[in-house]
């Protein structure tokens, strides 16, 4: 989502160079924009202050001389780094004590800016500056020769039709679609001829292993949760005929790919971090308590899950194919 921003300046302001701060798990992703000039590696992990390393990084930023640093964490921590650099303008939205540390501070009004997107492309703009009527689409590189060395690596057949299924979230389990319901979708696929990948990371072992259990009847069905690097899952992503996903990272890693792409929304929602593309559908439940952006169920019930039921979503992505298909 932050590379809407970047490709909003890019376009605005010319000959702009883009450097990006952030965790190491993202420089695979931040490798593959073209708005991106380097990649810098965030040495402290999230909730860590760590403030003399911060001071550290702060002044060897500094050396760069920077014109803006622009802050899309709300954070009181994300705020010290730029102003130990020295950057001559900080701008960020108001939040966690950061008077002082910031001396481009903007009021969010989150009627007037309700997708995320829009809050990040706003602070590349001028105070007050309207926003375009259409933000720009994220647009990331796949390695093509790599894509099709995974494909060979990992025994998928370039002549079968290849959904990815990707059923983990890191965010927490009241973001996961039911297992029995992805389970079901890919035995569907499946029986058509398909074949089918499950990508996610480490921790999503459990989760994808659970779906491969049911389909284990199916030879054509292959777990790599946590057997790839970020980079070789966005490879595989591109060469993926259908997407079906949790509101997620490689959700949006798809949406930038262009695959035709399906998302499952129970606890957040999709007018907040929708999928930035034309080839996306997003389904939700109108549950009450739906959406809550709780980690876990906090009623114990997770009925903005289970009513999504597997033939909706199959309903839904088979309509987004045959609509594709007649394009």
């Amino acid at each position: 989502m932050s590379q809407v921003l970047y490709i909003y300046m890019e376009q605005t302001r010319p000959g702009v160079n883009i450097d990006v701060l952030a965790p190491a798990w993202s420089r695979p992703l931040l490798q593959r924009m073209p708005q991106v000039r380097r990649a810098i590696t965030m040495p402290l992990g999230h909730g860590q202050l760590g403030l003399r390393r911060r001071w550290q990084l702060g002044r060897q930023l500094g050396a760069r001389q920077y014109d803006q640093a622009i802050l899309l964490p709300n954070s009181f921590k994300s705020a010290l780094i730029p102003f130990f650099a020295g950057v001559e303008q900080r701008t960020g939205w108001r939040g966690e004590y950061r008077f002082g540390l910031l001396n481009d501070m903007r009021t969010l009004d989150k009627q007037a800016l309700p997708l995320m997107a829009q809050r990040f492309v706003a602070l590349g703009q001028s105070p007050g500056e309207p926003l375009p009527q259409t933000l720009p689409a994220p647009s990331i590189n796949a390695d093509e020769e790599r894509a099709k060395s995974l494909l060979d690596r990992f025994q998928l057949d370039t002549d079968r039709p290849l959904l990815a299924l990707c059923p983990g979230s890191e965010f927490g389990s009241a973001k996961r679609w039911p297992v029995t319901y992805y389970a079901q979708l890919g035995a569907r696929y499946l029986a058509r001829g398909w074949q089918l990948v499950l990508l996610g990371s480490g921790n999503d072992r459990p989760v994808t292993a659970g779906v491969r259990d049911r389909l284990s009847s199916y030879t054509a069905c292959v777990d790599l949760a946590g057997r790839t690097q970020l980079s070789e899952a966005v490879d595989l992503i591109s060469r993926a005929h259908a997407v079906v996903s949790n509101d997620s990272g490689l959700m949006h890693i798809a949406a930038a790919l262009g695959r035709p792409l399906a998302v499952v929304y129970g606890p957040t929602s999709a007018g907040f971090t929708p999928p930035l593309s034309e080839s996306a559908v997003t389904i939700a439940s109108d549950i009450d308590c739906s959406p809550c952006f709780a980690r876990e169920c906090p009623l114990g019930h997770h009925s903005c899950m289970q009513a999504i039921s597997e033939e909706q979503v199959a309903r839904e992505l088979d309509f987004l194919l045959a609509k594709r298909a007649r394009l």
